[in-house]
């Protein structure tokens, strides 16, 4: 990809309300109601902010990370984002942060994911995001809210979140699903990034072929509740609307090991070529590129840049 020195990167701020530590592993085989001997665990910072943050650090590019920290996990998720370098701000909590589970089947290729609930946050205590994303110096250019919101926290903060961005001159990028996504948008944000399921759940009605995804999408656009949209396809890549343009993006053909981050890196890879002063369609195309590099990788690792930049340049080439 081309990176534009000569431009000074616009700043990204990543917001993860329900951060997460991942551990993942494999077994030869998964069989009920015995005990399975698993490879050696690995453990990463996870949960959508924070997988935002780190596919951006692995990108070649640099932001801030807000996010909560309670108990001894919350400890570890702090020691493990100072290991992969990413700068990073912790806002303390009386709850555990989360851990999720992530086991492949050998023999079958399968991957068996679970999530554990994440803590219950007091009314203080999400309200220091708003507070800090108020009044931090400088101002960032994009703020990023990726992720699901843990108990306590009321579905309009992602709305509260896109409010603050306006007032201080940030684009707002939300991904998220469900009424937080649909407060959102009452208030207005830049860009979203659902799957199709959940655009159908946006929209409030059974869609299914392309051009009444695509209907609707512009719909959307056209109200001003964002500017622009990027409904991920999954094998079939993106189909990104927005007032200059509406385009089908189709992925290149990779291996799958693993589909853990993707979207997040997607987001990132979108966010970073924006912040980088790059048009919107080379900034999608350069999100898609990212989004498949990330399933090449075992478990939560995320993208490897080389494979990001490959994709991408493939990508330009065949266009």
């Amino acid at each position: 990809m081309v990176i534009r020195e000569f431009i000074i990167m616009k700043t990204i701020v990543s917001i993860a309300l329900n951060p997460t530590i991942d551990k993942s592993s494999s077994v030869d085989h998964v069989v009920a109601e015995r005990k399975l001997y698993c490879k050696p665990p690995r453990f990463e910072p996870g949960g959508g902010g924070v997988n935002v943050c780190r596919a951006i650090k692995k990108l070649g590019g640099k932001s801030q990370l807000l996010y909560p920290a309670g108990g001894m996990t919350g400890k570890r998720l702090q020691e493990l984002l100072d290991e992969d370098g990413l700068n990073h701000r912790s806002f303390p909590i009386a709850g555990m942060i989360r851990e999720s589970l992530v086991i492949l089947d050998e023999s079958t290729g399968q991957q068996y994911r679970f999530g554990m609930p994440g803590p219950k946050l007091k009314e203080n205590e999400w309200e220091s995001f708003l507070q800090e994303l108020a009044a931090i110096d400088p101002a960032p250019n994009y703020v990023v809210a990726s992720g699901s919101l843990p108990q306590g926290v009321p579905t309009d903060f992602y709305a509260q979140v896109a409010r603050i961005g306006k007032k201080r001159g940030a684009k707002t990028i939300v991904d998220v699903s469900g009424k937080a996504l649909k407060e959102a948008l009452d208030e207005g944000v830049f860009l979203i990034k659902p799957n199709v399921r959940e655009f159908r759940e946006l929209v409030g009605e059974e869609i299914k072929e392309e051009s009444q995804i695509k209907a609707e999408a512009q719909k959307m656009v056209k109200s001003g509740r964002c500017e622009v949209l990027i409904i991920s396809l999954g094998a079939a890549g993106a189909l990104v609307v927005s007032e200059e343009f509406t385009e089908h993006i189709l992925p290149p053909t990779v291996p799958i090991v693993s589909k853990v981050g993707a979207g997040d890196s997607m987001v990132a890879g979108v966010t970073l070529s924006l912040a980088r002063g790059n048009p919107l369609r080379e900034s999608v195309l350069f999100g898609v590129a990212t989004g498949s590099a990330a399933v090449m990788t075992p478990g939560s690792e995320l993208c490897r840049r080389e494979d990001a930049e490959r994709l991408y340049e493939s990508m330009v080439s065949g266009s």
